[in-house]
């Protein structure tokens, strides 16, 4: 298992649109990209939402990383996204047999979500599958791919 994949770009404001039609939209806070791949676990999902949760990722009183989301009234809006998953090593076209199914893939996200409404953020969301047009202004820019766990302090 190579694991979830989070990218997090911190932003004064983000949306999706779905045939033109905004569906969701956040002020200040983070655009979670989702990718889910084969192996990966609801209790890892779990795992990355209370790490994004605890992360500083806004300035206060000359600190560059002082507060978390929920300290600055951010909210979050995460986008399921299996390009993540992809694999490039090779040939000139991705791969995405990393990438979890369906089947799979939607009950995890739902668990990151629901996992990130649990740590009092307000989470809104994309579609899954659907084909998405997201708007953003990235803040700084900030963007991270969160490391998953590793070590013995950071078991899932």
């Amino acid at each position: 298992m190579r694991g979830v994949k989070v990218l997090v770009q911190r932003v004064g404001r983000a949306a999706v649109a779905i045939g033109g039609e905004t569906v969701s939209a956040i002020g200040p806070g983070a655009l979670v990209l989702l990718g889910v791949e084969r192996g990966d676990s609801a209790e890892l999902a779990g795992w990355y939402a209370r790490r994004l949760a605890a992360m500083k990722l806004f300035p206060a009183d000359g600190v560059l990383w002082a507060r978390t989301l929920a300290e600055v009234g951010g909210a979050v809006l995460v986008v399921s996204q299996f390009t993540l998953a992809a694999r490039t090593r090779k040939g000139r076209r991705p791969s995405f047999d990393p990438a979890a199914p369906p089947e799979v893939a939607v009950p995890l996200c739902a668990a990151f979500v629901e996992a990130l409404r649990g740590e009092g953020l307000r989470v809104e969301e994309g579609r899954f599958g659907a084909m998405m047009q997201v708007e953003l202004v990235n803040d700084g820019p900030v963007t991270f791919l969160l490391d998953g766990p590793g070590g013995r302090e950071d078991p899932p």
